[in-house]
């Protein structure tokens, strides 16, 4: 399995903000397993500290605020973007002032950083929210839409489109985070000449600049208008007859906006607080609906906090009922193993079908058959028992021992029928032949019984 991980050292970087124009300093810093993302405003009093999830964003207004008990720190979504594409899951981020700097408005700076402190692997496993099924997000007023599918991996698909002769509908899409350095990264965040003014009125964009970001020129204006406007953003003055882009770094790609807008996309679902296994595709994203999608991706993980595994019945087992036999004692009618389809270094997920034909049904009750508790427990203590003996020679001269039953939950009956599924992973490492595990039982997607159990591993006479 995927392990955590987090930055070697610290890095920083400065530059002013775009909305503030303020000369800012973001420090990125190594964190402990299970710390997610933290931003901490430094030149607050106390040095408070954000947790950077969805839940927590106030403002989505050409970019993401996050705000807890009233301190705020925005255009927080390049950086987001490249911790969790070079996938970084524990990064304390320190920063000197309400937002991030702009940079050049892409996310190039900051996974030059990343590669140049590099990333180390942590001993916790990764924990990835699997998308089993068709999740969707629409705004109707702005048509613009969210949609995640089922995949292997995370990538994702975006369309823009907008009214404007400049940019054309355009498309963008990532199969691969590995690709993000190269085809992503330096994708810069963009703005019509036609925003400038109602933007700044509003307060924002007081650091932006020809060199922070694509700036498109597409409805033409009267000279002196466009005129006051260079003043007012300190720019020289240009040709109001010449449309087209004014920036003074040309695009690095033909589709350049639709790849910054997949770069938010990343940098807004960085917020949900777990990595996914799914495909996205935005139709015309923005921050809003990113945000509204992001909350309602972390309600579902709430919904599904423990996911059962992924079950295909057409792969062969790992271990059948053979060689199941060959390393448990246990025969009928108490082997409760039919086989095992995946093990790791501390997992293992096992499954057993369900009949009417298992001999505890004849009391266990005549007229409404359900399967005992304490059967399951036992089902899922010889799952365990397997993924211990893996870590002995000869295995089939040990046997293993309940020592101990702790937080055992029945939330829903076993009846024939069901297929159980069993995830049951080591709490600790083995240690003297002592071993401690949390389990779960599955049917379908819903858990049915849990515990932690403690078990010895002994050796035959």
């Amino acid at each position: 399995m995927l392990k955590q991980k987090t930055l070697k050292d610290s890095f920083s970087l400065s530059g002013k903000g775009l909305h503030t124009g303020l000369n800012l300093t973001v420090t990125f810093n190594p964190a402990p397993e299970n710390h997610g993302y933290k931003i901490q405003r430094t030149d607050v009093e106390g040095q408070p500290i954000i947790d950077a999830i969805a839940d927590n964003v106030v403002e989505t207004t050409r970019g993401t605020v996050l705000c807890k008990n009233n301190v705020k720190v925005s255009t927080v979504e390049h950086g987001m973007a490249a911790l969790y594409a070079l996938g970084i899951d524990n990064c304390l981020i320190q920063v000197d002032g309400p937002e991030f700097p702009i940079l050049d408005g892409s996310s190039q700076y900051y996974v030059n950083e990343i590669e140049r402190v590099g990333i180390e692997e942590q001993n916790a496993v990764k924990d990835f929210y699997i998308i089993k099924s068709k999740i969707e997000f629409r705004d109707e007023e702005t048509g613009s839409s969210i949609i995640v599918l089922p995949d292997e991996n995370f990538s994702l698909n975006v369309l823009v489109s907008y009214d404007s002769n400049i940019i054309p509908n355009q498309y963008a899409t990532l199969e691969d985070m590995a690709k993000f350095k190269d085809e992503i990264a330096a994708s810069r965040t963009f703005v019509f000449v036609r925003e400038i003014e109602p933007l700044l009125q509003a307060g924002l964009i007081k650091g932006g600049d020809l060199d922070n970001a694509i700036v498109i020129y597409e409805r033409q204006m009267p000279q002196e208008n466009f005129d006051k406007l260079a003043d007012v953003m300190g720019v020289p003055h240009m040709d109001a007859s010449h449309l087209g882009y004014i920036m003074h770094k040309p695009l690095v790609w033909p589709n350049e906006c639709a790849r910054h807008k997949l770069l938010d996309v990343i940098g807004d679902m960085a917020l949900i607080g777990k990595p996914i296994k799914g495909r996205i595709i935005a139709t015309r994203p923005g921050h809003t609906i990113n945000n509204k999608f992001a909350r309602q991706m972390r309600k579902e993980i709430r919904l599904h906090e423990i996911q059962a595994p992924i079950y295909d019945c057409n792969r062969p087992p790992l271990m059948d009922v053979n060689r199941i036999r060959e390393l448990l004692p246990h025969r009928y009618p108490f082997q409760l193993v039919d086989k095992v389809i995946e093990m790791g270094a501390n997992y293992i997920v096992g499954v057993k079908n369900v009949t009417s034909n298992e001999p505890f049904f004849q009391g266990h009750f005549p007229q409404e058959p359900v399967m005992p508790g304490v059967l399951q427990i036992e089902a899922m203590a010889q799952v365990g028992g397997l993924l211990a003996l893996n870590s002995v020679d000869e295995p089939e001269r040990y046997s293993t021992y309940f020592l101990k039953i702790d937080g055992v939950r029945f939330r829903q009956k076993v009846v024939p029928g069901d297929t159980l599924l069993f995830r049951v992973e080591l709490m600790a490492p083995i240690r003297r032949g002592i071993s401690t595990m949390k389990g779960y039982v599955f049917v379908g997607e819903k858990v049915v019984c849990e515990a932690e159990f403690t078990a010895q591993i002994t050796k035959n006479k």
